[in-house]
């Protein structure tokens, strides 16, 4: 693929009460995933994989902290140099140009401009992927569509009440969309869409100007939404390895996901790279009374007790005869002796008592807020 052929736009706007206490104090995007990950390194590798060259990534304000101390200047996603960048813009930003009357997405239509890309992907949150964005945009440019949409069959309680399903005929192009799971059952697989749209970039910019102008919704996610049903929009049917994480229940199945090798290797073992920031530690040290199994370690941890089924960030300690089971348990936590930690997560620098017992359920696990000191026991999973 040719130089600046594809630019991106990252949205990180939606967030979903369902997830806190998790998401308090940082976007969706920078949540930890399988020990060394942040959920954005997904959406930002799938990019650069493509070939791109720029991002444009938008966010809350006030939420965006953890998203610079994550990405630094952009070095591990190759965005670091004079023709490879990122660029960061507010939401709320746009509401205020709006409220005053003023173009609302003139940030928006500058970047396309200046990226001189021919085409545009847009990818909102929440969805968990690696997807090759080369094939949908071969597909797209095959097609006479306005629009590509990416969608995947799930089924209902993998789906959010605010996701879009996708009616799509036998040709494949997309008939109608709406968000409505009450008339359907459990079992049955619905279109959902992954929030990933590719268009010319200067029918997008056109597009955006006339938005503007008519009142168009703000939200870049709604708008694609919109353009959806009323330009002719062919739907990618993606098949490999997705977790939409909307609440404590998805994001915590989403890490346990990666306990399941075929699901380890469908992720993050494709012929496309997954990136993240990089951190020189030590490796993580097994003691001879260490119990491991089925388990994942990133680098500098200590280990002398028990962990079975579970995921441990950077820089963890488990003590003698403690014991930990089911759960994830995020960077700098330590878990004392004899303390015991069943279908919990444990968000970063919790400190758990000697002989404490902190037990949900694989159905309700349960969160310990970040940096708290754990004196007493805690059940939860009713």
């Amino acid at each position: 693929m040719r130089a600046n052929k594809l630019c991106a736009i990252l949205g990180n706007v939606y967030e979903c009460p369902e997830l806190l206490p998790l998401t308090e104090k940082r976007p969706w995007a920078t949540l930890p995933f399988d020990c060394k990950y942040r959920l954005i390194d997904f959406n930002l590798s799938n990019t650069i994989n493509a070939n791109v060259k720029s991002v444009y990534m938008l966010f809350n304000q006030g939420k965006t902290k953890s998203v610079f101390d994550h990405i630094g200047g952009g070095r591990e996603w190759h965005l670091d140099s004079v023709d490879s960048r990122y660029f960061i813009h507010f939401y709320q930003d746009f509401l205020k140009r709006k409220a005053e009357g003023r173009p609302y997405f003139e940030s928006v239509i500058d970047y396309l401009n200046k990226s001189k890309s021919e085409y545009t992907v847009f990818m909102g949150n929440r969805m968990l992927c690696n997807i090759d964005l080369t094939a949908v945009l071969k597909i797209h440019e095959q097609s006479d569509s306005e629009l590509t949409v990416v969608y995947k069959k799930m089924p209902k309680n993998q789906i959010y009440h605010q996701d879009e399903i996708l009616e799509v005929d036998d040709r494949g192009m997309v008939t109608g969309n709406h968000n409505s799971l009450e008339d359907r059952s459990d079992n049955e697989l619905m279109n959902l869409s992954m929030k990933i749209f590719i268009c010319r970039t200067d029918h997008l910019m056109t597009a955006l100007q006339e938005g503007q102008n008519s009142g168009a919704p703000v939200a870049l996610l709604d708008f694609f939404n919109q353009m959806m049903g009323q330009v002719k929009t062919q739907a990618y049917e993606y098949t490999g390895f997705l977790s939409n994480i909307f609440d404590v229940k998805s994001y915590y199945d989403a890490n346990m996901d990666m306990l399941d090798p075929k699901k380890f290797a469908s992720l993050l073992y494709s012929k496309h790279k997954v990136y993240t920031k990089l951190k020189n530690e030590v490796a993580t040290y097994y003691s001879a009374t260490s119990d491991v199994k089925n388990s994942q370690f990133a680098t500098g941890c200590l280990v002398d007790g028990k962990a079975h089924n579970s995921l441990f960030s950077r820089s963890v300690v488990i003590e003698k005869d403690a014991e930990i089971e089911g759960s994830i348990v995020m960077a700098n936590c330590k878990i004392q002796e004899n303390a015991i930690v069943k279908y919990a997560i444990l968000d970063k620098n919790v400190v758990v008592e000697p002989g404490v017992k902190i037990i949900g359920s694989a159905e309700h696990p349960l969160v310990v807020k970040k940096n708290t000191h754990v004196l007493s026991d805690i059940y939860g999973g009713e």
